[in-house]
């Protein structure tokens, strides 16, 4: 029996693709109202995204290309939690040294989102790192192509305020970040 009025009851669940990063699932589902319906979304692991500072207080950065936008997106470090990963934060540390090649002195959590629930199982969890240095070259995934920058946090706020910035990850850091901790600060 449901829990609550708008909950749905799954009959049936599989697998409909399978490729690298994520699942294609499909569920056989009965609505409130009754009626039967198939839904489908798609299924991947936890994500971690890193608003990396360096210790002069500009944002780590990446442009790195999109093939489903076909162009450069600027935004910030992100990629998917990995089972050896001990934690969300070594999976934070992983994806800002696999991608930029710097490491971070702290990590702290910013917020955890379900960016796209209606139409996927996402998970992304948000971290801010101080202290970040260039230490090593980077260890880029076969299917990345990713050169790292460094922006003022004022100039970052203001990409993603013109719209230069589109990546909604990266948007919804910034956004996040500058909404509970002000518009130029660090601390």
């Amino acid at each position: 029996m449901p829990t609550d009025p708008l909950e749905w009851e799954t009959h049936d669940r599989r697998v409909a693709y399978s490729c690298p990063g994520f699942d294609v699932v499909n569920e056989s589902v009965r609505l409130p109202d009754g009626t039967e319906t198939d839904f489908d979304y798609l299924s991947e692991p936890a994500s971690v995204c890193v608003l990396p500072f360096t210790p002069d207080g500009d944002v780590v950065c990446i442009e790195e290309w999109r093939q489903a936008v076909s162009r450069v997106s600027h935004g910030l470090p992100v990629g998917g939690v990995e089972p050896e990963d001990d934690d969300l934060e070594a999976a934070a540390r992983r994806e800002l040294a696999e991608e930029t090649g710097y490491e971070g002195d702290e990590f702290e959590p910013l917020v955890t989102v379900e960016p796209a629930n209606g139409i996927a199982d996402s998970l992304m969890h948000f971290f801010v790192a101080e202290g970040c240095r260039p230490t090593a070259d980077q260890r880029l995934d076969h299917n990345e192509s990713i050169r790292p920058t460094t922006r003022s946090l004022e100039a970052l706020i203001e990409a993603v305020a013109d719209g230069e910035i589109r990546d909604g990850r990266t948007v919804l850091a910034v956004s996040y970040y500058r909404l509970f901790n002000g518009a130029g600060s660090t601390e």
